[in-house]
Protein backbone atom coordinates (compact mmCIF):
# COMPACT_ATOMS: atom_id res chain seq x y z
CA UNK A 1 0.00 0.00 0.00
CA UNK A 2 1.39 3.45 -1.08
CA UNK A 3 2.27 5.31 2.23
CA UNK A 4 0.13 8.14 1.18
CA UNK A 5 -2.98 5.97 1.76
CA UNK A 6 -2.31 4.13 4.60
CA UNK A 7 -3.52 7.50 6.50
CA UNK A 8 -6.77 7.43 4.49
CA UNK A 9 -7.38 3.65 5.47
CA UNK A 10 -6.73 4.84 9.43
CA UNK A 11 -9.52 7.57 8.81
CA UNK A 12 -11.79 5.28 7.63
CA UNK A 13 -11.28 2.68 10.45
CA UNK A 14 -11.09 4.97 13.69
CA UNK A 15 -12.86 7.93 12.65
CA UNK A 16 -15.25 6.27 9.76
CA UNK A 17 -16.16 3.61 11.48
CA UNK A 18 -16.29 1.65 8.67
CA UNK A 19 -16.36 -2.32 8.43
CA UNK A 20 -13.18 -4.53 7.36
CA UNK A 21 -14.85 -5.58 3.80
CA UNK A 22 -16.18 -1.49 3.60
CA UNK A 23 -12.53 -0.23 4.08
CA UNK A 24 -10.86 -2.90 2.04
CA UNK A 25 -13.13 -2.14 -1.18
CA UNK A 26 -11.98 1.62 -0.33
CA UNK A 27 -8.40 1.12 -0.33
CA UNK A 28 -8.77 -1.15 -3.58
CA UNK A 29 -10.43 1.55 -5.31
CA UNK A 30 -8.16 4.57 -4.94
CA UNK A 31 -5.07 1.54 -5.20
CA UNK A 32 -6.82 0.88 -8.59
CA UNK A 33 -6.99 4.48 -9.96
CA UNK A 34 -3.27 4.48 -8.87
CA UNK A 35 -1.92 2.15 -11.61
CA UNK A 36 -3.91 3.36 -13.89
CA UNK A 37 -2.22 6.74 -13.31
CA UNK A 38 1.36 4.56 -13.22
CA UNK A 39 -0.06 2.82 -16.41
CA UNK A 40 -1.23 5.76 -18.49
CA UNK A 41 0.02 9.08 -16.83
CA UNK A 42 3.70 8.69 -16.07
CA UNK A 43 3.16 7.56 -12.63
CA UNK A 44 1.86 10.78 -11.93
CA UNK A 45 0.25 10.67 -8.21
CA UNK A 46 -2.98 11.04 -6.46
CA UNK A 47 -2.55 14.17 -5.37
CA UNK A 48 -1.75 15.69 -8.49
CA UNK A 49 -4.06 14.72 -10.78
CA UNK A 50 -6.88 16.64 -12.14
CA UNK A 51 -10.77 15.70 -13.39
CA UNK A 52 -9.54 14.93 -16.35
CA UNK A 53 -7.66 11.88 -15.55
CA UNK A 54 -10.94 10.96 -13.50
CA UNK A 55 -12.84 11.35 -16.42
CA UNK A 56 -10.57 9.12 -18.88
CA UNK A 57 -10.47 6.74 -15.93
CA UNK A 58 -13.93 6.54 -16.40
CA UNK A 59 -13.90 5.55 -20.07
CA UNK A 60 -11.25 3.09 -19.82
CA UNK A 61 -13.56 1.37 -17.05
CA UNK A 62 -16.56 1.53 -19.51
CA UNK A 63 -14.44 0.36 -22.45
CA UNK A 64 -13.67 -3.16 -19.53
CA UNK A 65 -17.17 -3.28 -19.95
CA UNK A 66 -17.47 -2.82 -15.90
CA UNK A 67 -21.10 -1.48 -15.25
CA UNK A 68 -22.18 1.97 -14.22
CA UNK A 69 -23.18 0.70 -10.65
CA UNK A 70 -19.42 -0.73 -10.17
CA UNK A 71 -18.06 2.23 -11.97
CA UNK A 72 -19.95 4.49 -9.39
CA UNK A 73 -18.74 2.83 -6.22
CA UNK A 74 -15.07 3.18 -7.62
CA UNK A 75 -15.71 7.19 -7.77
CA UNK A 76 -17.31 7.45 -4.68
CA UNK A 77 -14.35 5.94 -3.19
CA UNK A 78 -12.09 8.37 -5.33
CA UNK A 79 -14.68 11.19 -3.55
CA UNK A 80 -13.79 10.32 -0.01
CA UNK A 81 -9.99 9.84 -0.25
CA UNK A 82 -10.27 13.59 -1.96
CA UNK A 83 -12.37 14.67 0.46
CA UNK A 84 -9.81 13.17 3.43
CA UNK A 85 -6.95 14.73 1.24
CA UNK A 86 -9.30 18.04 1.67
CA UNK A 87 -9.80 18.37 5.05
CA UNK A 88 -5.70 16.84 5.63
CA UNK A 89 -4.99 20.19 3.69
CA UNK A 90 -2.97 17.78 1.73
CA UNK A 91 -4.62 19.83 -1.28
CA UNK A 92 -6.27 22.87 -2.05
CA UNK A 93 -9.21 21.48 -4.79
CA UNK A 94 -10.88 18.27 -4.60
CA UNK A 95 -10.64 17.21 -8.22
CA UNK A 96 -14.10 15.58 -7.84
CA UNK A 97 -16.13 18.36 -6.51
CA UNK A 98 -18.18 18.89 -9.91
CA UNK A 99 -18.68 14.95 -10.45
CA UNK A 100 -21.61 13.29 -11.47
CA UNK A 101 -22.59 9.88 -11.43
CA UNK A 102 -23.23 7.53 -14.18
CA UNK A 103 -27.27 7.14 -14.46
CA UNK A 104 -27.21 3.55 -13.66
CA UNK A 105 -31.01 1.53 -14.19
CA UNK A 106 -33.23 0.60 -11.10
CA UNK A 107 -33.41 -2.44 -9.90
CA UNK A 108 -36.82 -3.52 -8.60
CA UNK A 109 -35.42 -6.84 -5.61
CA UNK A 110 -37.76 -9.26 -5.87
CA UNK A 111 -38.94 -10.67 -2.36
CA UNK A 112 -39.43 -14.40 -1.38
CA UNK A 113 -43.30 -14.58 -1.54
CA UNK A 114 -45.02 -15.67 1.94
CA UNK A 115 -45.53 -19.01 0.82
CA UNK A 116 -41.81 -19.66 -0.25
CA UNK A 117 -41.10 -18.54 3.34
CA UNK A 118 -43.72 -21.21 4.42
CA UNK A 119 -42.64 -23.68 2.28
CA UNK A 120 -39.09 -23.50 3.54
CA UNK A 121 -39.91 -23.66 7.03
CA UNK A 122 -42.50 -26.63 6.94
CA UNK A 123 -41.33 -28.78 3.76
CA UNK A 124 -37.51 -28.68 4.38
CA UNK A 125 -35.82 -31.52 5.85
CA UNK A 126 -33.69 -30.11 8.69
CA UNK A 127 -31.88 -32.97 11.20
CA UNK A 128 -32.46 -32.28 14.61
CA UNK A 129 -28.84 -31.82 15.71
CA UNK A 130 -26.70 -28.75 15.78
CA UNK A 131 -26.44 -27.87 12.40
CA UNK A 132 -30.01 -28.71 11.40
CA UNK A 133 -30.95 -26.48 14.26
CA UNK A 134 -28.64 -23.85 13.78
CA UNK A 135 -29.46 -23.77 9.41
CA UNK A 136 -33.08 -23.31 10.85
CA UNK A 137 -31.92 -20.85 12.97
CA UNK A 138 -30.00 -18.83 10.39
CA UNK A 139 -33.05 -18.23 8.57
CA UNK A 140 -35.30 -17.37 10.92
CA UNK A 141 -33.23 -14.59 11.94
CA UNK A 142 -32.99 -13.19 8.77
CA UNK A 143 -36.34 -13.36 8.18
CA UNK A 144 -38.08 -12.54 11.54
CA UNK A 145 -35.38 -9.54 12.60
CA UNK A 146 -34.22 -8.12 8.80
CA UNK A 147 -30.77 -8.45 10.11
CA UNK A 148 -27.82 -7.81 7.11
CA UNK A 149 -25.51 -11.13 7.11
CA UNK A 150 -22.46 -9.35 8.93
CA UNK A 151 -24.70 -8.76 11.60
CA UNK A 152 -26.00 -11.99 11.95
CA UNK A 153 -22.48 -13.21 11.47
CA UNK A 154 -21.44 -10.74 14.20
CA UNK A 155 -23.91 -11.54 16.86
CA UNK A 156 -22.73 -12.69 20.17
CA UNK A 157 -24.22 -14.58 22.72
CA UNK A 158 -24.42 -11.56 25.08
CA UNK A 159 -26.33 -10.05 22.20
CA UNK A 160 -29.06 -12.29 22.67
CA UNK A 161 -32.14 -11.50 25.42
CA UNK A 162 -34.29 -13.83 25.98
CA UNK A 163 -35.75 -12.38 29.04
CA UNK A 164 -36.48 -8.89 27.22
CA UNK A 165 -36.96 -11.02 24.00
CA UNK A 166 -34.55 -9.11 22.16
CA UNK A 167 -30.79 -8.78 19.73
CA UNK A 168 -28.96 -5.90 20.02
CA UNK A 169 -27.39 -5.56 16.28
CA UNK A 170 -24.18 -4.13 15.73
CA UNK A 171 -24.90 -2.21 12.35
CA UNK A 172 -23.07 0.18 9.90
CA UNK A 173 -20.50 2.70 11.43
CA UNK A 174 -20.60 0.50 14.62
CA UNK A 175 -24.62 1.91 15.14
CA UNK A 176 -26.47 -0.29 18.03
CA UNK A 177 -30.04 -1.16 17.37
CA UNK A 178 -32.55 -3.05 19.46
CA UNK A 179 -35.17 -5.53 17.64
CA UNK A 180 -37.90 -7.29 19.16
CA UNK A 181 -37.86 -10.97 18.94
CA UNK A 182 -40.98 -13.27 18.29
CA UNK A 183 -41.74 -16.41 20.58
CA UNK A 184 -41.01 -18.78 17.34
CA UNK A 185 -37.97 -17.55 17.44
CA UNK A 186 -36.94 -17.57 21.22
CA UNK A 187 -37.96 -21.24 21.18
CA UNK A 188 -35.41 -21.83 18.41
CA UNK A 189 -32.64 -20.15 20.23
CA UNK A 190 -32.72 -22.15 23.24
CA UNK A 191 -32.87 -25.59 21.31
CA UNK A 192 -29.49 -24.34 19.72
CA UNK A 193 -28.18 -23.41 22.17
CA UNK A 194 -28.49 -26.20 23.85
CA UNK A 195 -27.00 -28.24 20.93
CA UNK A 196 -24.40 -25.85 21.23
CA UNK A 197 -23.38 -26.84 24.47
CA UNK A 198 -22.68 -30.25 23.23
CA UNK A 199 -19.71 -29.29 20.51
CA UNK A 200 -16.41 -30.28 21.42
CA UNK A 201 -14.49 -27.36 20.64
CA UNK A 202 -15.78 -24.16 20.96
CA UNK A 203 -13.05 -21.76 19.49
CA UNK A 204 -14.99 -18.26 19.64
CA UNK A 205 -17.52 -18.51 23.12
CA UNK A 206 -18.96 -15.36 22.69
CA UNK A 207 -20.39 -15.69 19.04
CA UNK A 208 -23.62 -16.79 18.61
CA UNK A 209 -23.48 -19.09 15.03
CA UNK A 210 -20.88 -21.25 14.74
CA UNK A 211 -19.94 -23.75 12.54
CA UNK A 212 -19.69 -27.65 13.66
CA UNK A 213 -15.82 -27.00 14.63
CA UNK A 214 -16.65 -24.23 17.11
CA UNK A 215 -15.48 -20.60 14.93
CA UNK A 216 -17.67 -18.20 13.78
CA UNK A 217 -19.44 -18.62 10.30
CA UNK A 218 -18.24 -17.23 7.32
CA UNK A 219 -20.27 -14.97 5.20
CA UNK A 220 -19.69 -17.57 2.05
CA UNK A 221 -21.20 -20.42 4.18
CA UNK A 222 -24.25 -17.95 4.82
CA UNK A 223 -24.79 -16.92 1.68
CA UNK A 224 -24.23 -20.57 0.54
CA UNK A 225 -26.79 -21.90 3.37
CA UNK A 226 -29.43 -19.54 2.03
CA UNK A 227 -29.01 -19.91 -1.62
CA UNK A 228 -29.17 -24.22 -0.96
CA UNK A 229 -32.73 -23.97 1.27
CA UNK A 230 -34.23 -21.32 -1.03
CA UNK A 231 -32.95 -23.34 -3.89
CA UNK A 232 -36.10 -26.18 -2.82
CA UNK A 233 -38.78 -23.69 -2.35
CA UNK A 234 -38.12 -21.15 -5.08
CA UNK A 235 -37.17 -20.27 -8.95
CA UNK A 236 -35.97 -16.83 -8.04
CA UNK A 237 -32.88 -15.90 -10.04
CA UNK A 238 -31.37 -14.50 -6.59
CA UNK A 239 -31.54 -16.16 -3.26
CA UNK A 240 -29.29 -14.92 -1.05
CA UNK A 241 -29.19 -13.47 2.54
CA UNK A 242 -30.10 -9.61 1.26
CA UNK A 243 -33.25 -11.34 -0.48
CA UNK A 244 -34.28 -12.40 2.74
CA UNK A 245 -33.82 -9.02 4.38
CA UNK A 246 -35.86 -7.66 1.34
CA UNK A 247 -38.41 -9.87 2.07
CA UNK A 248 -38.60 -9.53 5.94
CA UNK A 249 -39.07 -5.97 4.83
CA UNK A 250 -42.25 -6.11 2.21
CA UNK A 251 -43.95 -8.64 4.10
CA UNK A 252 -44.17 -5.80 7.09
CA UNK A 253 -45.05 -3.49 5.19
CA UNK A 254 -47.84 -5.56 2.87
CA UNK A 255 -49.58 -6.15 6.42
CA UNK A 256 -49.85 -3.08 7.53
CA UNK A 257 -46.43 -1.81 9.25
CA UNK A 258 -45.36 2.03 8.85
CA UNK A 259 -42.24 2.74 7.25
CA UNK A 260 -40.84 4.31 9.44
CA UNK A 261 -41.29 1.65 12.04
CA UNK A 262 -39.47 -0.98 9.21
CA UNK A 263 -37.01 2.22 8.61
CA UNK A 264 -35.66 1.31 12.63
CA UNK A 265 -36.10 -2.50 12.38
CA UNK A 266 -33.67 -2.44 9.52
CA UNK A 267 -31.27 0.39 11.04
CA UNK A 268 -31.53 2.54 8.01
CA UNK A 269 -30.42 6.23 8.42
CA UNK A 270 -32.66 7.64 6.53
CA UNK A 271 -36.15 6.81 5.23
CA UNK A 272 -35.19 6.72 1.62
CA UNK A 273 -33.34 4.07 1.90
CA UNK A 274 -36.44 2.14 3.31
CA UNK A 275 -38.56 3.56 0.23
CA UNK A 276 -36.93 1.16 -2.12
CA UNK A 277 -39.34 -2.21 -0.14
CA UNK A 278 -42.93 0.31 -0.88
CA UNK A 279 -42.31 -0.93 -4.73
CA UNK A 280 -42.48 -4.26 -4.41
CA UNK A 281 -45.98 -3.64 -1.81
CA UNK A 282 -47.29 -2.21 -5.11
CA UNK A 283 -49.33 -4.84 -5.79
CA UNK A 284 -51.08 -5.29 -2.04
CA UNK A 285 -51.28 -1.14 -2.49
CA UNK A 286 -53.48 -1.62 -5.60
CA UNK A 287 -55.35 -4.81 -4.58
CA UNK A 288 -56.48 -2.64 -1.34
CA UNK A 289 -56.99 0.84 -3.24
CA UNK A 290 -59.36 -1.56 -5.55
CA UNK A 291 -61.60 -3.12 -2.01
CA UNK A 292 -61.26 -0.15 0.09
CA UNK A 293 -61.91 2.78 -2.29
CA UNK A 294 -66.01 3.70 -2.64
CA UNK A 295 -65.80 4.65 -6.76
CA UNK A 296 -65.05 0.87 -7.39
CA UNK A 297 -67.98 -0.18 -5.72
Amino acid sequence: MASNIQPFQDYLVKEKNYSPLTVQAYISDVQAFQIYLNDFHDSLSLEEINYSQVRSWIVVLIENNISATSVNRKISSLKSYYKFLLKTKQISINPLLKHKSLKTAKKVQIPFSEKELQDVFEFNSYSNDFEGIRNQLIIELFYTTGIRRAEMINLTLNNVNTVQKTIKVIGKRNKERIIPLLNCTIELIEAYKHERNHLEHVNQKEMLILSKNGNKVSESFVYRLINEYFSTVSQKTKKSPHVLRHSFATHLLNNGADLNSVKELLGHASLSSTQIYTHSSLAELKKVYQEAHPRNK
